[in-house]
């Protein structure tokens, strides 16, 4: 736990990748083999469920450092970090451990089903014994919040000069469905086991945003486009006859979606597409509000999955014949696709004239059999970037966010890479609204108000105009504004609730965000996605804010309509 702590006080104090690879790369060097899976399972998010509650922790940690527990949430607030917090109001130990790192992960999932009396007695001992550091972490494993500025690529890299193996055979290696509990490094990292690939999704290739002008990547002859669609980016691997639905954050969702349960029929074993899993209600692509039913649920019910059907908006191939094709040309890989495409349709039309065939000989009811949920994304190519340009004009209008710019010769490749893939999405909506409460924000901003809520007109029953609040954002502005803002919230408070401040109605600003659909779970009656400020209108008064009809009639017709 030693080397642990300190492995993680070295990459939190520095923003130097370099700094961040070196560490990781002797701490892989040395750490033993038990801890080493555990490091790699907590940076690439795999983190054990938390044990205790944080509403327990804070009430526990407020009577070991002997103070109210209003002082310790005041505290908090200021802070920012519940473990930040605990580490520095628990008394300080001069101890330290001499357990390893998979020793407390290991006491921590045994402690989630004991008795409240003995969490808290565990949780006395140990922030008693550990040093700051080492409570910090440790507290950080408790909450099951363990976030630090390292990203699972950072880590790949240095387990790649660790251990000298290729970060792309890496990369693939720690995708999956693997369990720190029971895998050894030796089997996670070292050993080659073909069968622990059955259900392995690639990597996914991602692209940057193009943020200079479509003309400086060259030739428009050397580029396909297509619609960046707004969903679940997704791998559907057939292998052995079994399908496997892997979300873009490394997590399985086969279950989640039954509807692809029909590709084992029709897509041959060796086979893997990249794509988006889309809501497509009523036959046409709905809104990712729609998607959001579904999002989180343990279990799809017959209604929900009428209500809100899915397909899969196929855009790459990744595997064919059991063949990684990734080095592929995108154009090669674009025509195995749509050949695939073809065959299936085929195969699916043949499927549904022999079913009707054999329903009607034997006198039953003709049923008929929905479609697939496949679909192949278009892909187009234009003579000039104006004419990209003028399509990308109508990327809401057919429920995508913009477009995607793909190189013809691209290889599939690992991550975020800048050069063969860009994406090139519409300018945010954007609407004019008022502020009206405040909240302090989070790591350096924990002493600022910057976490913002914003409100729109509208008329009550009485016909009186009345700030119904629509939005929160916490982005967008500079330092310096922030710090403005934050003098004036502090002498302009009208009301406090908890760590929340009421403010009087005084500033406008311009908030832009993606996506717009009708919501019952807002009060507003509307959720925005995205939302951040764009710019402080102090050009503004409050009455010349927009009202929320005017958000209403950024809704599309087709959403309106459901």
């Amino acid at each position: 736990m030693k080397r642990f702590a300190q492995l993680i006080k070295t990459l939190d104090s520095t923003n130097k990748t370099t700094v961040k690879v070196d560490a990781l790369t002797q701490y892989f060097l040395k750490a033993n083999d038990t801890d080493k899976v555990w490091t790699i399972a907590i940076l690439s998010h795999r983190r054990p469920p938390r044990p205790v509650n944080t509403t327990l922790l804070r009430e526990w940690a407020s009577e070991l450092a002997n103070i109210p527990l209003w002082l310790f949430e005041e505290s908090y607030h200021i802070v920012g970090d519940l473990a930040e917090t605990i580490s520095l109001v628990v008394p300080s130990s001069k101890a330290s451990t001499g357990k390893t790192l998979t020793q407390f992960l290991e006491e921590m999932i045994a402690l989630k089903k004991k008795s409240d009396h003995d969490k808290k007695q565990y949780l006395f001992e140990n922030w008693k014994e550990l040093d700051y550091y080492e409570r910090f972490v440790f507290t950080k494993l408790i909450t099951g919040g363990f976030r630090i500025g390292v990203s699972q690529k950072l880590m790949t890299r240095a387990l790649s000069k660790a251990t000298e193996i290729d970060e792309d055979i890496l990369a693939y290696k720690l995708m999956g469905n693997w369990d720190p509990n029971t895998i050894s490094f030796q089997q996670l990292v070292l050993e080659e086991h073909k069968s622990d690939y059955l259900s392995k999704p690639y990597p996914f290739y991602l692209a940057y945003a193009l943020e200079e002008v479509p003309e400086s990547l060259g030739d428009v002859n050397e580029w396909s486009m297509e619609h960046k669609w707004d969903g679940i980016r997704s791998q559907v691997i057939l292998r052995n006859d079994e399908i496997f639905v892997w979300s873009r954050g490394e997590e399985l969702v086969t279950d989640k979606y039954p509807e692809f349960e029909q590709f084992i029929s029709f897509i041959p074993n060796g086979t893997v597409i990249d794509g988006e899993i889309l809501p497509y209600p009523k036959g046409q692509i709905g809104t990712f509000n729609d998607l959001q039913k579904r999002i989180g649920r343990k279990s799809v019910s017959k209604s929900l999955l009428t209500k809100v059907p899915v397909i899969l908006k196929a855009y790459d191939l990744l595997e064919w014949q059991g063949t990684d094709i990734r080095q592929k040309p995108f154009s090669e890989r674009r025509q195995l696709l749509e050949a695939l495409f073809e065959t299936v349709a085929t195969t699916t039309l043949s499927h549904q004239k022999s079913k009707t065939t054999e329903q009607s000989e034997s006198g039953g009811t003709q049923r008929n059999r929905s479609d697939l949920p496949l679909q192949l994304s278009e892909t187009m190519q234009f003579d000039s970037w104006q004419e990209v340009a003028k399509e990308r004009e109508l990327s809401r209008e057919k429920h995508s966010e913009g477009l995607m710019l793909k190189k013809l010769d691209s290889p599939y490749l690992v991550g975020r890479k800048k050069g063969d893939w860009w994406k090139w999405k519409v300018d945010p909506l954007t609407i004019d609204a008022v502020l009206t409460y405040a909240m302090r924000g989070h790591g350096r901003r924990s002493n600022l108000f910057t976490d913002y809520t914003f409100a729109l007109w509208d008329e009550n029953e009485n016909g009186e105009r009345e700030l119904v609040t629509f939005a929160k954002a916490y982005f967008g502005l500079t330092d310096a504004e922030f710090r403005t803002l934050d003098a004036w919230i502090k002498k302009n408070t009208l009301e406090r609730f908890g760590p929340v401040r009421s403010v009087t109605p005084h500033h406008v600003f311009e908030i832009a965000f993606e996506g717009i659909a009708l919501s019952n779970r807002h009060k507003s009656g509307v959720a925005t996605r995205f939302p951040r400020m764009l710019r402080w209108r102090q050009d503004k008064n409050i009455h010349e804010a927009n009202s929320l009809g005017d958000l209403k009639a950024l809704i599309p017709n087709s959403a309106k309509a459901e």
